[in-house]
C-alpha cells in the first residue's frame, strides 16, 4: 500500500491527535519544567506544541509529497518516516520559542519560555511512538485503513 496524500495527512492527523495525545497526558507531569510553573501550564505549552506539530506536519506532508514526486515508487522508504522527524522538530520548537501560535509562557512574570529539555523529551518519544504505531498495529489491525491508501474516509 503506497499511502495517498490525504491518506498521509488524516493518519497524522488521528494518530498524533490520538496517540499522541494520550501519550502527552501520562507523560506531563515526568517532565522537567521552570520553577512556579503548575502542571497546568506545563499541559497547556504541551498541547500547544502538539498542536503546532500537527499544523506544521500537514505543511510538511505537501512538502513530501512534491519530493516524492521526483522517486521512481513516488514514496519514503520507512526510514525515512522516521528521520522526518529532524527537521520536523526543530521547526516546531523554534516556532513555540518565537511564541508562534501564541506566546506560551511558563510562568506568571513572563521569565521562562517552552523549556528546551520538555520539548525535546515530549516529542522524541511522541514521534517515536506514533512512528511506531502507524508502521505496526495500525497496519495489522485496521486492514480497510491499509488498502485505502491510509485515508479513514473515502470521501477525502
Amino acid at each position: 500500500m503506497t499511502p495517498t496524500l490525504s491518506g498521509r495527512i488524516q493518519t497524522r492527523i488521528v494518530a498524533l491527535v490520538v496517540v499522541g495525545g494520550l501519550w502527552t497526558l501520562i507523560i506531563g507531569p515526568l517532565l522537567p519544567r521552570p520553577a512556579g510553573s503548575s502542571l497546568s501550564d506545563m499541559y497547556a505549552a504541551l498541547y500547544t506544541a502538539l498542536i503546532v506539530v500537527v499544523v506544521l506536519g500537514i505543511v510538511w506532508e505537501l512538502l513530501y509529497h512534491v519530493l516524492q514526486q521526483f522517486r521512481w515508487e513516488k514514496d519514503w522508504p520507512t526510514m525515512f518516516g522516521l528521520l522526518v522527524a529532524i527537521p520536523e522538530g526543530i521547526a516546531a520548537y523554534l516556532l513555540l520559542d518565537a511564541g508562534l501560535p501564541w506566546d506560551q509562557r511558563m510562568v506568571a512574570d513572563g521569565s521562562a519560555s517552552f523549556p528546551l529539555a520538555a520539548f525535546l523529551i515530549m516529542f522524541t518519544t511522541t514521534w517515536l511512538l506514533v512512528w511506531a504505531v502507524v508502521n505496526g498495529p495500525m497496519q495489522l489491525f485496521f486492514l480497510r485503513w491499509r488498502f485505502r491508501g491510509g485515508r479513514y474516509d473515502d470521501r477525502w
